[in-house]
């Protein structure tokens, strides 16, 4: 086969536009599954996609070949000359598609089992029908559930207790991945939390972090409770976080997962390993609460430790309500092994995610109003396969 292709997943996701990117600057050859949404056809997405990067980078980009497709059907909903195609030009595939849901909706048949468990049987039985024998997975490192203490790269189930349905979701895909005796190599990557761009701040999703932020802000408009929040008020009532400010949270930045991914994939020495891509210094919550304040303009809240609210107010009320989803996001990490990562990539720490940065984070998401889509198509430029 020659120039085989690497058949990626997930494209027009946060992470997967920049492996998209990263991956064609680097020559690598690259097909892309994507499915069509309502309004566009998967050709359009990915133009849309790679349109806004030529525009970004002010140069001509390598297009990707587009198949039409989703993980969540057989043969990853390929048609039989798509699926054709595969066989012949693809020699690897990089899954990156996955549900974020936390908690499942619709029972067995909603997310995050959907993408998550049944795509990737769906991903794996392709690649061995259509003989495709490197497999590349894009994990997480929270398949380690609710451990605390150190985390080894090698290890996996250990017996571990689980936070929300996405961690459980997770650790089944890959020990799927594991079991598929049929595969040549697997390769695992393990992000933390991908935050936006570490030079920009671009982003096009807002769950975790962004979505406190959100909160905060919106709740930070409101007259009530700016005035109730005002220092020079004598009935200032401080908003209280069952929180100490200490625990930490790893948070890294989408442009250095991807181009993590994009060396290591690249190297067949690196094969058959599992990486945890995380941070060399973790965030702390008290860091968040400071640029949350400076954000907003007024600082009202207080760290109370651990435990229930006595009579929470009603902002206190509201705001927990809100954050509910992701109860299990507040909660200390462990400390994540990454001997594999430092091996492979010496030259390629990861940015320290510090105030800082994170102030960089927050301004760009609150200036994209928390949304994004790609512009529309202009007139398709050639493409390149």
């Amino acid at each position: 086969m020659s120039n085989p292709h690497l058949l990626l997943t997930g494209a027009t996701g946060l992470l997967g536009r920049y492996l998209v990117r990263d991956l064609l600057l680097a020559d690598v050859p690259v097909a892309v599954l994507v499915r069509p949404s309502r309004r566009h056809s998967a050709g359009q997405r990915v133009e849309s996609m790679m349109q806004a990067w030529e525009t970004q980078l002010d140069r001509p980009l390598p297009k990707p070949h587009v198949l039409t497709g989703d993980i969540a059907s057989p043969l990853m909903g390929l048609s039989r000359d798509d699926a054709d195609w595969v066989e012949r030009h693809c020699d690897s595939v990089l899954h990156n598609a996955a549900s974020l849901t936390f908690h499942a909706t619709g029972g067995a048949d909603g997310e995050p089992w959907r993408s998550n468990v049944r795509g990737m049987e769906h991903v794996l039985t392709a690649c061995e029908e259509l003989r495709i024998w490197d497999f590349h997975h894009v994990s997480t490192a929270y398949v380690c559930g609710l451990r605390k203490g150190r985390v080894n790269e090698t290890e996996l189930d250990v017996g571990q207790e689980f936070g929300n349905d996405y961690e459980v979701s997770k650790i089944r895909a890959e020990k799927l991945v594991r079991e598929a005796d049929f595969l040549e190599s697997a390769t695992v990557y393990r992000p933390a939390i991908i935050v936006g761009d570490s030079g920009s701040g671009f982003t096009t999703t807002f769950h975790g972090f962004y979505h406190a932020l959100r909160l905060v802000c919106t709740l930070a408009s409101s007259p009530d409770v700016y005035e109730s929040s005002r220092s020079d008020n004598p009935n200032r009532v401080p908003t209280r976080l069952n929180l100490d400010g200490d625990e930490s949270k790893n948070l890294v930045p989408v442009d250095w997962v991807s181009a993590a991914i994009s060396r290591i994939c690249q190297d067949r020495r690196n094969y058959g390993k599992t990486y945890h891509l995380t941070a060399r210094e973790p965030v702390t919550f008290a860091m968040m609460q400071d640029v949350f304040e400076e954000m907003i303009g007024f600082r009202n809240t207080v760290f109370c430790g651990s435990g229930e609210l006595e009579n929470p107010t009603f902002v206190e009320r509201l705001f927990y309500e809100h954050l509910q989803t992701y109860a299990a996001y507040w909660r200390d990490d462990p400390i994540f092994d990454c001997t594999n990562t430092r091996e492979a990539l010496p030259d390629l720490p990861c940015p320290n995610v510090n105030a800082t940065l994170m102030l960089k984070l927050a301004r760009a998401a609150v200036e994209l109003n928390f949304r994004w889509s790609d512009p529309p198509v202009r007139e398709a430029t050639k493409v390149t396969v």
